[in-house]
């Protein structure tokens, strides 16, 4: 499995953030060929009780490493990309990774 995470800082309005991101963001992203599963997680907070420098991560989970750049480079990709950089560029930190058994 690969995988492309986003990690996003907190934004300055939660509340726009979010209808941007779930109502026209991830539907886009769910598109993408290839892409098994969509993992979205929200923090809460650490262990010691404090705020995370993190709002949210999204996991894209994709059969192999071959699937997941035939994914990002298809239209439906690009389109996603285009977006995420229109209303989180500066938020975003995006990593590819494989599980690890």
């Amino acid at each position: 499995m690969a995988k492309l995470i986003a990690l996003y800082k907190h934004p300055e309005n939660k509340e726009e953030f979010d209808e941007h991101y779930f109502n026209v963001h991830s539907p886009l992203t769910a598109k993408i060929p290839g892409l098994r599963e969509m993992k979205v997680t929200k923090f809460t907070g650490n262990p010691m009780g404090g705020e995370t420098p993190y709002y949210l991560m999204c996991e894209m989970i994709y059969d192999d490493a071959a699937s997941l750049k035939a994914g990002l480079s298809s239209d439906e990709g690009k389109a996603s990309g285009k977006d995420l950089m229109g209303f989180a560029g500066k938020l975003v930190t995006l990593m590819i990774g494989e599980d690890s058994e």
